[in-house]
């Protein structure tokens, strides 16, 4: 009779990914790297996910998830479409500048072509909502009709660009000016004036 799936395990297996992917690559790390990493078997890594494009495709959507979840934590639904797109800004760049690994994976990963495409439409399902908001700006013609993969590529963009200069900044004071240049650069890029 097989041994019932630790949650711990699986867990700290996706946590070594990230981990080694971060460090290593995506696909030059090498399974058994990941289950060193995470203190278990490599048998015991294929237990929880069959090969590594199955992990890459579960930490793909892991991460995405995660990430939708901290963008649209108290959502202002009664705020002006601006606000939101600031909301859901500070929320990535905070999310990415608090985990620097995480987001390199997320980075490599967006670009793969062994993330299938049923993980990348699961990993877009949780940001309907940006989408919805995107679409209704465009609808009113308060910003730029681009295509949304378009928008959302030159968003994730300057994001990343302004995490590296967040990271670097010492006091909160300038970290707060540099992600507030990056936004106001950002939404004079895409809105209509």
């Amino acid at each position: 009779m097989a041994r019932p799936r630790s949650e711990d395990k699986r867990n700290a297996i996706l946590d070594a990914a990230v981990a080694e992917f971060a460090s290593h690559g995506v696909w030059t790390t090498p399974t058994s790297a990941i289950s060193k990493a995470a203190g278990v078997a490599e048998g015991t890594l294929f237990t929880y996910f069959a090969s590594k494009e199955i992990l890459v495709n579960e930490l793909y959507r892991a991460l995405k998830t995660e990430l939708a979840e901290c963008m649209l934590a108290d959502w202002p639904e009664e705020a002006d479409p601006k606000t939101k797109y600031r909301h859901i800004w500070d929320r990535y760049v905070d999310w990415g500048v608090d985990n620097p690994e995480k987001c390199k994976v997320v980075s490599q990963l967006k670009v793969s072509d062994q993330v299938s495409d049923e993980s990348r439409t699961a990993g877009m399902a949780p940001l309907l909502k940006l989408e919805l908001l995107a679409e209704e700006c465009i609808g009113n013609k308060l910003i730029r009709d681009q295509s949304l993969p378009f928008l959302g590529a030159m968003m994730c963009a300057m994001a990343e660009a302004t995490m590296v200069f967040v990271a670097q900044a010492r006091a909160k004071k300038e970290r707060l000016k540099y992600r507030s240049a990056g936004f106001e650069t950002f939404w004079q890029g895409i809105a209509v004036i």
